[in-house]
């Protein structure tokens, strides 16, 4: 099992600049993947390209672009970009969005996502391994009058959902290459998430999918303060259905239930646990909510259990 970290500097004087430095130190504790959210700030596949370009040997990824507001075409020659300068480096992650922020930021209506994202995975592998495309759906329609393919790119790139809602896995398992779940702790991966994104690709034919866990946690000796900042910071996603459906699978109440907040004791406890629960791989995310001294104090401890 890999363990990397979600890299968040969007508090800094130049986002770009202060990114890359984290990842750096980030490869120097021993972390072998960096990955980068998406909103309506920075965009992820060109910030991996550059930190895959920056720190050789550093698996960079988004988590995750939504499919709402995009287009296949447009997401694979930014994948294949980010593919082509980190050579082979680059795995892309996808996500459903959600009504809120795609209704008011796009003006689109947040109609069928599951729908659109079995569409939006078709045409977009048929692009990234083969560098055309001849897709029609009932909502996306992507073909090539000329080449999509970017030199360099090699023959694909690694499709992941953030999958976790039983329609959206078994899309996932169908038709891309793993997931992204999170705020899922083991037991919702363990009894509704992995079983139902294996079996879906089984039945496709497809090889077992990779189960990225992302984590929201840091180690700390002050578990219980750091744990109500978390409470303020994850409360959003209570909100949102999905993420409230899965924080309850994981017999929690609040998004910071979930959240791995404790000493480095307590904290490799529960890596272990996500991987006894079939994640392939963590991503710690969050790390900075107790300020740097914690963040590094995670950072080592993570570099030791990906070791």
């Amino acid at each position: 099992m890999t363990v990397g970290v979600a890299l968040n500097a969007a508090d800094a004087d130049n986002q770009i600049d202060a990114t890359v430095d984290l990842a750096r130190e980030a490869s120097a504790a021993g972390l072998r993947s960096a990955w980068f959210g998406q909103t309506f700030g920075a965009d992820s596949p060109q910030l991996a390209a550059i930190v895959g370009r920056e720190v050789p040997g550093l698996q960079v990824g988004t988590s995750a672009i939504p499919v709402f507001g995009r287009h296949p075409l447009l997401v694979s020659s930014q994948a294949q970009t980010a593919q082509a300068a980190t050579h082979g480096r680059y795995h892309l992650g996808l996500a459903l969005g959600t009504k809120l922020l795609t209704e008011a930021g796009f003006g689109i209506p947040f109609e069928r996502p599951v729908a659109r994202l079995r569409e939006f995975l078709t045409a977009l592998r048929q692009l990234t391994e083969t560098g055309t495309a001849d897709f029609h759906g009932e909502l996306l329609t992507a073909a090539t009058p000329v080449s999509a393919r970017v030199p360099g790119a090699g023959s694909g790139v690694p499709l992941l959902v953030a999958a976790m809602g039983p329609q959206a896995l078994k899309a996932s398992g169908e038709l891309a290459d793993g997931i992204l779940p999170y705020l899922a702790g083991p037991r919702a991966l363990a009894e509704h998430i992995v079983p139902a994104v294996t079996a879906a690709a089984e039945a496709a034919g497809r090889p077992a999918p990779r189960v990225v866990a992302l984590v929201h946690g840091v180690v700390t000796d002050d578990a219980d303060a750091v744990r109500e900042t978390a409470a303020e910071q994850l409360a959003f996603y209570e909100r949102i259905p999905s993420y409230a459906r899965v924080i309850g699978l994981s017999g929690a109440t609040r998004a910071a239930d979930v959240a791995v907040i404790g000493d480095e004791k307590a904290v490799a406890a529960e890596v272990r646990r996500y991987r006894d629960a079939g994640a392939t791989e963590v991503v710690f995310s969050g790390t900075e909510i107790a300020g740097e001294a914690a963040r590094r104090r995670t950072w080592a401890l993570l570099g030791e259990l990906a070791g």
